[in-house]
């Protein structure tokens, strides 16, 4: 997805679908669909053979979620920051539902298009990236919707920047502050 695209055609796409344009709709889904297919797939493309949770399955199930919510989206961030919160809200409730199921065998493998790639998050490392977030929400809000929107939605540091007119600096600075934040809180419950 372009940041052309995303800037000139998001919003008011957004608008005219929850005014009833059936057409808008589809627009938006095209656009958007790409994207969180793009994302899904970097997400599943180094899970095991057999994996429970498909690309597909993953991408539909932001999809119902988004469409069926009964929510006004205010403008394209805001609904890449429901996009983001929603897939990771997925793979959450999923990771938990394996965990409850096998204890940690055979976990999943969750891994990241960032720098926490690195990591190679199995399933209990996943739930353990949630809680982080949700720390970091408390510490710095505006830092952990960055971080997800980079993790989650897939945005680049130009389109985050374009979501919160501000400077690409500012936002490689946010979120090496977050990661570096994220990183020490796992490292903190690994060493517990």
């Amino acid at each position: 997805m372009t940041a052309k695209v995303c800037k000139e055609n998001i919003t008011e796409l957004l608008s005219h679908w929850q005014d009833g344009d059936e057409a808008a709709m589809t627009s938006i889904s095209n656009i958007v669909y790409s994207e969180l297919e793009r994302r899904a797939r970097i997400y599943m493309s180094r899970e095991r053979a057999g994996h429970t949770l498909e690309t597909a399955a993953l991408v539909n199930e932001v999809f119902l979620s988004l469409f069926d919510a009964n929510v006004s989206f205010v403008d394209r961030q805001h609904f890449y920051t429901l996009a983001s919160r929603t897939m990771r809200r997925i793979l959450v409730d999923h990771a938990r539902s394996i965990s409850s199921k096998k204890r940690g065998a055979n976990a999943l493998k969750i891994t990241l298009n960032t720098e926490l790639n690195d990591a190679g998050f199995d399933l209990s490392q996943f739930l353990s990236l949630h809680n982080a977030l949700e720390r970091l929400i408390e510490l710095d809000e505006r830092k952990a919707k960055i971080l997800e929107l980079d993790i989650f939605a897939g945005l680049n540091i130009q389109q985050i920047a374009d979501l919160y007119g501000v400077s690409v600096r500012t936002i490689e600075r946010e979120l090496k502050f977050s990661k570096a934040w994220v990183y020490r809180e796992l490292a903190l419950v690994e060493s517990a």
